[in-house]
């Protein structure tokens, strides 16, 4: 079969190569899947470039979450063979492939309305959304959310999960064409980091209050402005830093503003409380029915196209996400 995998670490484009790989044999509690789409993630270029809070041995193959068609289980695994599952791959063997292993325990019936392409979008950024939002910072309908990076596929699902709890959603891209993405997701203002005063923007929309719910995939200025313009009681969720800086906290602020800084690492709710996650696929699942979230799929490449894919997520230059759709198989 044809997989990507990376052999040394480095820039996405210039590391991932495509390769003929052996076909992947399902181990212990394991599904063996055909790759339907694979949706690429920032976390995919941190990979490559040895970055990421988990190293996999090389070789690898990227691509940490996918909708994928059931082949066949593993010892101890009872398969429904065909069906349409959503899973995070055991890596090292990621999902830019025609085929792959996943956790049986993990895997997820995809929403009835979604594509193949949209959920393989909806697993990580989704979830991740729901529990910074909900559980992190319990946002509450009527308050106002600023969300870094709307228009980009994790701030894009925040945008929606937002919408869909009544709150009034402030979104900050860069640039004309990410603003406009970000207004037909649904933002009920949208700032441009280029040509806005964010703080001052902020502070005129919400009559000097300033935003409740601060969500901040991006950190460095993002986070910066997010302190001087949250409100009392606010709550800023510290979910990454896309900018590549990390910004020290000036607690002596928090202290005086009375703001609270939430961290979220939405990976560790998979082994400290798997139930929670699950409950989390249900309530997306009948958002996702009912037409309030729907994935921003801005592209859907081949798989030969997997590399330049996730330089450019890694560059920032892409609006919502890049699905990677392997071919049909033949007979």
């Amino acid at each position: 079969m044809k997989a990507w995998r990376v052999h040394r670490t480095g820039e996405p484009r210039t590391v991932m190569r495509l390769e003929d790989a052996p076909e992947p044999v399902p181990g212990p509690g394991q599904l063996l899947v055909r790759v339907r789409a694979a949706n690429v993630n920032f976390p995919d270029a941190l990979l490559c470039r040895g970055r990421y809070q988990i190293s996999p041995p090389l070789p690898f193959t990227p691509g940490v979450e996918l909708c994928a068609e059931v082949l066949a289980g593993g010892e101890g695994v009872e398969a429904a063979v065909g069906a349409r599952i959503l899973a995070r791959p055991a890596l090292p063997a990621g999902g830019f492939a025609e085929r792959t292993v996943v956790d049986a325990r993990s895997a997820l019936p995809v929403p009835r309305a979604l594509d193949d392409a949209e959920a393989a979008a909806l697993h990580i950024g989704y979830q991740t959304g729901w529990f910074g939002l909900h559980r992190r910072a319990r946002l509450r309908a009527g308050e106002t959310l600023l969300v870094h990076a709307a228009a980009g596929g994790v701030g894009s699902a925040a945008v929606q999960l937002g919408k869909a709890a009544g709150a009034t959603v402030i979104g900050v891209v860069g640039g004309p064409e990410k603003a406009r993405a970000a207004r037909e997701m649904g933002c009920d203002l949208v700032l441009d980091r280029h040509a806005d005063d964010v703080v001052a923007a902020v502070k005129e929309a919400t009559g000097g209050r300033g935003a409740d719910v601060v969500y901040d995939p991006v950190g460095g200025d993002a986070f910066v402005w997010s302190t001087k313009c949250v409100a009392f009681e606010g709550r800023i969720v510290v979910v990454g830093f896309a900018s590549g800086t990390v910004p020290q906290a000036a607690l002596n602020h928090a202290l005086v503003k009375n703001y609270t800084i939430l961290g979220l690492h939405w990976g560790l709710y998979q082994t400290k409380d798997p139930a929670a996650v699950r409950a989390c696929h249900d309530e997306l699942t009948h958002l996702a029915d009912r037409g309030a979230v729907r994935p921003l799929v801005s592209e859907r490449v081949p798989l030969e196209a997997a590399a330049d894919a996730v330089q450019r997520v890694a560059d920032g230059t892409t609006t919502g996400r890049i699905v990677v759709v392997p071919a049909e198989e033949a007979p």
